[in-house]
């Protein structure tokens, strides 16, 4: 083989890893990252895993094509003080794009005070917006049998802190389904799995724009 030939040959092997490897670098420069970070409402309590809201969210990118990593940190028995802690830690090893942030329920089933609520949450909109990522939050409501002076202030602080840090919200996480007791479970809190499609239908009209700002950017 000629010195010539060998050389060119050279040259376009060169070439075709430097177009690999921009090729790959593009391909993962597409991807964003989205955080669902909540309690177990979105840990799937009580049902598969993969019946659960998040993994239909993230079966339904897929389908599509679009190429967004869903991470679910959420646990379940999760409070805003205990999702406050793990918080820092959740945004370094993942850097996440968008911040689905579902916690609240557990510490009003506890009474705990609003103000606590409300300062927990704002600090993780906080964390998260500074760390670099949209943050999407959801409202839940509390049982009545709480009496309506802790929860109409309870579900009103989701609207306010919104409204205070102008970000999207999802007023009622699981709107629709605690009106049909066939589709919750037997405790009177969690969905079934006939009902996560639901909570996914909730979730997708504010989170959609969200993620096609995101993608087109």
């Amino acid at each position: 083989m000629s010195d010539t030939i060998s050389s060119q040959i050279t040259r376009l092997l060169v070439y075709f890893i430097l177009f690999t490897a921009s090729s790959m670098a593009f391909s993962l420069d597409e991807d964003i990252t989205l955080l669902v970070y909540g309690d177990s409402l979105s840990a799937a309590y009580g049902i598969e895993e993969e019946q659960g809201w998040v993994t239909l969210l993230s079966q339904k990118l897929e389908d599509e094509r679009l190429s967004v990593i869903v991470v679910n940190g959420s646990v379940s028995g999760e409070t805003t003080t205990g999702g406050l802690v793990r918080l820092p830690a959740m945004l370094e090893n993942y850097s996440p794009d968008l911040v689905i942030l579902e916690l609240g329920g557990n510490d009003g089933l506890r009474g705990l005070p609003l103000e606590l609520l409300k300062q927990n949450l704002e600090e993780m909109i906080d964390l998260s917006t500074e760390s670099g990522a949209e943050v999407l939050l959801t409202g839940i409501q509390i049982p009545p049998n709480y009496g309506p002076r802790y929860t109409l202030p309870f579900f009103r602080l989701y609207a306010e802190l919104a409204n205070k840090k102008v970000i999207p919200l999802v007023p009622f996480l699981i709107d629709r389904i605690p009106q049909q007791p066939e589709l919750m479970q037997s405790d009177g809190i969690h969905p079934k799995a006939e009902a996560q499609f639901m909570i996914l239908e909730n979730v997708w009209p504010e989170l959609e724009p969200m993620l096609e700002d995101l993608l087109r950017n």
